[in-house]
């Protein structure tokens, strides 16, 4: 009888949430249209025609889209010309890479803003191309592309499983006299989120500018509707980025995946780590939960600083005086110095995919080793060709995944690529005590990166991300070493696991990976 109740309760709570109310609108709006078109299509010629005709138009403009990836091109070509009443609609309805034009151009304000207040130390530049020509060139990508200077003058230290990265953040946190910004996709009630907002809440009552911004899809199973009129009542600013709202629009695609916070201008982290209990091992979700972090003290926190305030001005149409916030503003004295660092955003509105073109630039300028550690391995041709072409021409490349999937699909995707790595040389190990959740790429022990920036699609295309570049950091060494021992505990793949597989997995492996880009 009690668990009848219990599943009854869990049930009305499921009917009444938000998420199903909104899901349930976006279902009857797109079975809705799809009954229109048909109808009217069956009973009127020219109406037929019209769909047809905008669904063709609609594949020539794909084609001879430049901006749009030649994957994510075949992904929507297919259904289109498989379905072309309803097609051409759809894709301009929730297929289109870009944001609508009013979101694109409030949007627009970032990108400016981050012009006007970054700029690049000339002598850092001529530093670092006395040191390597291969590093200043990668440096100078993310200066004129990206708009975000390479700095010295600044300690990185590699955090990783997510319990360290709790603990040092929570410490960093205890320190914060005058700010605090933090930017997540993910944030859920439970211990971990908990203790952070104790701290938050008592540090705002002590009067530290305390605000947030979260996404609302990624937390539209995790917190209350209005969850930001709570934190403002605990004297926590809050703004939502991109709430979801019940209509059809290519703009649900765009989210905040970023992870940052920023401690009185001279302190923050970055990483895979959201605010869930899931992250820190506090229950198993997917078994162990093997994530990174990065922990920034110096000049380039600057960057992330100004990737926080020019999102959180976006967000509420207001002016911040930057300059209060620079590193130096609230730390007396230099900062130490590791190496040359370069936090980065990047943004699905700039035609740029600057995430992809990192790990490209690295991958193509490896000469020993490439260590990756990602959670989806669903790459394009480009990614794919470079990982291919590094281990033909002798470079040692190895990557991990993770041994239990968040997500069986995204798993199926992932393992579809296996066998053309391996063929090449590649090496891959699953994480068997569980899911590795690290966005993390190393390049000849010199050159890293580490952030929220996955290798999928919508990580690459869809989604804001940030992640630091590092050329010979300390941090480079510790993540190097941390690769080498979270693969004692991998299984490797070999190419007789690959041929062993059933043909029906291996036809929906194939299938998968030409729809991946939709995922």
């Amino acid at each position: 009888m009690e668990k009848r109740r219990g599943f009854i309760k869990r049930l009305f709570r499921f009917l009444f949430s938000r998420t199903f109310i909104v899901s349930l609108s976006l279902i009857m709006q797109l079975s809705g249209f799809v009954i229109i078109i048909w109808r009217f299509s069956t009973s009127f010629f020219y109406f037929h025609l019209f769909f047809v005709v905008l669904s063709l138009t609609v594949v020539f403009y794909i084609l001879n889209d430049n901006r749009i990836n030649p994957a994510y091109k075949l992904a929507w070509i297919i259904p289109i010309l498989l379905a072309p009443i309803f097609g051409g609609f759809f894709y301009l309805t929730i297929g289109k890479t870009s944001t609508n034009r009013r979101f694109h151009n409030k949007l627009m304000f970032i990108d400016r803003r981050t012009r006007q207040e970054l700029h690049q130390d000339k002598l850092v530049m001529d530093s670092l191309e006395q040191k390597s020509h291969d590093a200043a060139r990668q440096a100078a990508y993310l200066q004129k592309y990206a708009h975000f200077p390479t700095c010295r003058n600044t300690t990185a230290q590699y955090l990783s499983p997510g319990e360290s990265f709790f603990d040092c953040l929570k410490r960093e946190l205890e320190q914060a006299k005058h700010y605090i910004f933090l930017e997540f996709f993910i944030i859920e009630g439970g211990r971990m989120w908990g203790d952070i907002l104790e701290i938050l809440r008592r540090k705002a009552s002590e009067g530290v500018d305390v605000r947030l911004i979260y996404d609302d899809v990624g937390c539209l199973h995790t917190l209350p509707y209005k969850y930001d009129q709570t934190m403002r009542r605990m004297g926590i600013k809050c703004s939502i980025f991109n709430p979801f709202r019940p209509v059809l629009s290519s703009s649900l695609n765009n989210r905040d995946h970023r992870k940052i916070v920023v401690i009185d201008g001279h302190t923050a982290f970055t990483g895979g780590v959201n605010l869930a209990d899931e992250y820190i091992n506090q229950y198993e979700k997917h078994g162990h939960w093997k994530d990174a972090g990065i922990l920034l003290k110096g000049d380039a926190v600057w960057n992330f600083t100004i990737m926080f305030l020019t999102m959180w001005n976006f967000l509420n149409t207001t002016e911040d005086n930057y300059q209060k916030y620079l590193p130096h503003v609230h730390h007396s004295g230099s900062f130490d110095e590791d190496g040359y660092i370069t936090p980065y955003c990047d943004s699905p509105i700039d035609g740029e995919p600057v995430g992809e073109q990192v790990y490209l630039n690295a991958i193509s300028r490896a000469r020993k080793s490439i260590c990756i550690e990602t959670p989806y391995l669903i790459m394009d041709n480009a990614t794919l060709t470079a990982l291919r072409l590094a281990a033909k021409s002798g470079v040692d490349v190895r990557i991990i995944t993770p041994g239990i999937p968040d997500k069986w699909y995204v798993h199926t995707m992932t393992r579809a690529h296996y066998s053309q790595l391996l063929e090449c040389g590649v090496r891959i190990y699953e994480y068997t005590p569980g899911f590795i959740h690290s966005k993390v790429v190393l390049v000849d022990d010199v050159f890293g990166v580490v952030g929220t920036i996955n290798l999928d699609y919508r990580s690459l295309y869809l989604h804001f991300e940030c992640a630091v570049w590092m050329y010979k950091t300390q941090a480079v060494l510790d993540a190097k070493r941390d690769f080498v021992e979270t693969m004692a505990l991998c299984r490797e793949i070999t190419m007789e696991d690959c041929r062993a597989v059933k043909w029906p997995v291996r036809f929906i492996r194939m299938a998968m990976r030409v729809f991946a880009p939709l995922m």
